[in-house]
């Protein structure tokens, strides 16, 4: 009988869970709707806990250089790039998230404009009263479109900078002119389609760039706590896995290659 409950209790203790850690992910805003599905799963998963914070690359660089604030990062690929060449150790484990293409928004109820090439687009843009895009990894990508398409400096002058694709909606929601539109991250200008917002559609396929987000532990963090190094190791492993992969593509994030 003693023998049968020392099992017994070997075994229960064998079967508990490891010690619940709470993680801290800092992530690009234009993988949020794939991210919290994962990361939900994750939770479920693993019994841990994740904390996600949400900013555009500026913010995202400028955090990289300071004290580490988050146990995970998810950025664009650009980023890792630009911290390798400035000799930050970026080689551990990561997991691509996938690519996210650029788009055109507007207020629902507006004419849209015409995206069938990039001369109806170039039209459209010298046409318009008031055009939004943000100063994040989109904002880049729009800069060199108008430099291709010989109307930056007539852009520009009707063009309104904001943070990040979040700003662009409501800015475009505040809207008042029958011919404005913003260009923002694909999957941002979704999650506000029950606002008032709607997705004309992706940039002509000839000049359309995507942007490329990969997960990766914080760079040169340091994990003396190996609860904590486990769990970031066991949340990278699951965004790599195939269920994530289903969760990003339903949020329209494609297939890193």
């Amino acid at each position: 009988m003693r023998r049968a409950l020392v099992a017994a209790l070997v075994l229960a203790a064998t079967a508990l869970p490891v010690s619940a850690v709470e993680l801290r992910v800092l992530s690009a805003g234009a993988v949020e709707p794939g991210m919290r599905p994962a990361l939900a799963a994750f939770e479920r998963s693993s019994g841990h806990t994740v904390a996600i914070s949400f900013a555009a690359a500026p913010a995202l660089r400028a955090a990289l250089r300071a004290t580490p604030i988050a146990d995970v990062i998810v950025v664009p690929q650009a980023a890792l790039d630009e911290l390798a060449a400035n000799g930050v150790d970026v080689a551990g484990a990561r997991a691509p998230i996938g690519k996210v293409g650029v788009g055109v928004a507007i207020r629902s109820g507006i004419e849209p404009p015409d995206l069938a090439s990039a001369e109806t687009l170039k039209a459209a843009l010298q046409a318009a009263e008031h055009v939004v895009f943000n100063r994040a990894s989109t904002g880049v990508i729009v800069e060199r479109m108008l430099q291709r398409l010989g109307v930056a400096d007539a852009v520009n002058a009707k063009a309104e900078r904001v943070a990040d694709g979040a700003l662009v909606m409501r800015r475009l929601l505040a809207g008042t002119s029958p011919r404005e539109f913003g260009f923002a991250a694909m999957t941002e200008i979704a999650l506000f389609r029950d606002q008032g917002i709607r997705l004309v559609g992706p940039l002509p396929a000839a000049l359309q760039q995507s942007t490329t987000y990969i997960a990766v532990p914080w760079p040169g963090l340091q994990q003396s706590d190996a609860a904590r190094a486990a769990a970031v190791t066991a949340l990278i492993r699951q965004l790599q896995g195939a269920d994530a992969r289903s969760q990003f593509a339903s949020a329209g994030i494609e297939p890193a290659q």
